[in-house]
């Protein structure tokens, strides 16, 4: 009798958003509709299609043209790629203009699908849940710039209030304000007087949504020689992000701005203006901190069709379990290694904050990724991925943490290659934190040899001063003079003297 041949598991579809924006046109495909989205493809066109609507309130003849070219490769790519399933989205420019109707049922017979024209209540909504899908229980005041308008929406974790929209991008702003920065100074001002939702943002989080804004924090980023390009996540403390944006400002006016290449060219003359609004926000709201999110409208719209339970889900856990089951030697290993930290954590009284404990648990389901590099090279190169790793959920310190948890997981004490200035911007109680999980994964991984099944068997005690790692009979053939030693390392972290057992 034959035996039956496995079936490979169902390829889960991929899924596409068309985002039709008033300054950009994009598409983004994801590999599926989940907590944790990963794109694999993402492309834009600058077609400026809200550049007249607030004097003419025409969508642009020319703009109308690139627009509908760009959404005819879309078309083709979303097809070579075989799409699973494609939404379409319009904002501001085609809501408002009187013949965005008209441009919509061109655009709908080229896409294939029907293209929902969001209400500025939708685009605000969307935007705030794309900040609540990418970073970890948000609090304050979601700020969406696009070309058309920006959406202003107040958010405590998983919680969304009431937002308002305003004719405010920097499209809408620069044909309003005839391109002259004084009069858009003037519109903004009495825009954003004494509105609730900034109100409401005192003293909390400004998070910026949008391209033209990111387009700020990238060249903060490089002025600042800040170490770190990972524009997710990045973060301003209020004070500097003022001076930062009336400087910029006064660049633009005397016209300094026209070479930044960090920057696509047709957005920076609506730089002046995103940094116009931004700094009439930081005077009103007054928040504490700005933070940049890559994470929006499309997101927010993905995250919003999720089931509660998916939407329930850790963003940066999702993503580690995803890194794991497709690059760690035993996907289940990993999920023992949880386990078995957190046993570790119980029994020697480590304190740690709910924060710290899913840092940790992030870096046990990345803690095995590195293992197809060369071994001398495992370090540096797991550091860099997690460091650099699309995902969301998670600060930029907290990036550095579970990045050098696992640097030193394969480096041990060596830490020559582990960037110092990133290094410097952890607390070194993190850094010691850090060192000493590193330390337990070295343990962990040398008893077990990554594999399922071991770790359970291993188990913890204190008797006095001393740490014990016992070994259940049927494990005692692991114990060896290396694992002890390992081990001792990691009693001495935690203050107390070290000692492997039978049980």
């Amino acid at each position: 009798m034959k035996r039956a041949r496995k079936r490979a598991p169902a390829r889960t579809p991929s899924v596409g958003v068309i985002d039709i924006g008033s300054n950009s046109v994009r598409l983004v495909v994801y590999q599926a509709m989940e907590r944790s989205l990963v794109t694999v493809f993402n492309e834009k066109a600058l077609c400026g299609l809200g550049r007249e609507v607030q004097t003419t309130g025409l969508l642009a003849t020319d703009a109308v043209d690139k627009a509908l070219t760009a959404l005819t490769r879309f078309r083709a790519l979303c097809k070579v790629q075989q799409v699973g399933r494609v939404f379409a989205i319009a904002t501001a420019a085609c809501r408002d203009a009187s013949n965005g109707p008209d441009f919509i049922a061109r655009a709908e017979k080229i896409c294939g699908v029907r293209i929902q024209i969001l209400s500025g209540t939708e685009e605000a909504r969307y935007s705030a849940l794309g900040v609540v899908s990418g970073l970890h229980k948000p609090d304050g005041v979601v700020g969406d710039l696009g070309g058309g308008s920006l959406e202003l929406i107040d958010v405590r974790g998983h919680q969304v209030h009431s937002g308002v929209t305003l004719p405010l991008g920097g499209l809408a702003l620069q044909d309003l304000a005839e391109k002259s920065l004084k009069k858009a100074e003037r519109i903004v001002r009495d825009a954003l007087a004494d509105l609730p939702q900034l109100v409401a943002g005192q003293g909390r989080t400004f998070y910026a949504v949008g391209g033209t804004w990111r387009a700020l924090a990238k060249i903060h980023i490089i002025q600042s020689g800040y170490p770190l390009s990972v524009m997710h996540g990045y973060s301003i403390p209020a004070a500097p992000a003022l001076d930062f944006a009336r400087r910029l400002r006064e660049l633009a006016a005397a016209d300094m701005l026209a070479d930044i290449e960090a920057v696509a060219e047709a957005r920076r003359p609506l730089l002046a203006y995103a940094a116009l609004v931004l700094e009439f926000i930081i005077r009103v709201a007054r928040p504490k901190t700005i933070v940049f999110s890559t994470y929006g409208v499309r997101e927010g719209l993905l995250y919003a069709k999720l089931s509660e339970k998916e939407r329930s889900l850790d963003g940066l856990l999702s993503a580690a379990q995803t890194l794991n089951e497709l690059l760690s030697r035993s996907a289940r290993h990993a999920r023992e290694l949880i386990e078995w930290t957190d046993r570790l954590v119980r029994v020697a009284h480590l304190a740690e904050t709910e924060e710290e404990k899913r840092l940790r648990h992030a870096a046990c389901l990345l803690s095995d990724i590195g293992w197809r590099m060369h071994p001398d090279h495992r370090g540096e190169e797991t550091y860099g991925l997690i460091l650099n790793g699309n995902f969301g959920s998670i600060s930029h310190e907290g990036r550095i943490f579970v990045a050098l948890s696992v640097f030193f997981r394969y480096e041990g004490f060596r830490n020559e290659a582990a960037p110092p200035t990133l290094m410097r911007r952890l607390p070194k109680d993190q850094i010691e934190r850090a060192r000493i999980l590193g330390t337990a994964f070295r343990v962990a991984h040398l008893v077990s040899a990554a594999r399922p099944g071991v770790l359970p068997a291993t188990h913890f005690r204190t008797r006095g001063d001393e740490l014990m790692l016992v070994f259940e009979h049927r494990m005692v053939d692991l114990i060896a003079d290396r694992v002890g030693g390992r081990f001792k390392q990691l009693a001495r972290l935690v203050g107390r003297s070290g000692s492997v057992v039978l049980s």
